[in-house]
């Protein structure tokens, strides 16, 4: 099962935003169904850190709702492909006034 970008998720969304939202609920609880069987017994988060709260969706957004510094790792290529369409708009000149912080450039 595919999660990021699976078809069924945006075909719901599509559902929703054409005010079908019935037919969008219906999808939603389709794709959630067949997530919770596919990943009963296996690891479905993306992170490549390990920590404490790999997999552990609920307790690690909370965490990072809490502190309120940056989003968990999973959710960074998501947020990225977004300020990269609105980084366009400046012809990406954003790039030259942004340095990594220290720990994202330890390999």
């Amino acid at each position: 099962m595919i999660i990021e970008g699976n078809q069924k998720e945006k075909d719901a969304m599509k559902a929703f935003h054409e005010g079908n939202r019935q037919m969008g609920l219906e999808l939603q609880e389709e794709f959630a169904a067949a997530f919770r069987e596919e990943y009963k017994n296996r690891d479905h988060c993306p992170c490549k850190k390990a920590c404490r709260y790999h997999g552990n969706c609920k307790e690690c957004v909370a965490i990072h709702r809490a502190h309120q510094e940056h989003v968990p790792n999973c959710m960074r290529p998501i947020l990225n492909a977004k300020l990269k369409l609105l980084s366009e708009l400046t012809e990406h000149t954003i790039a030259n006034e942004i340095e990594a912080p220290q720990e994202i450039l330890i390999k």
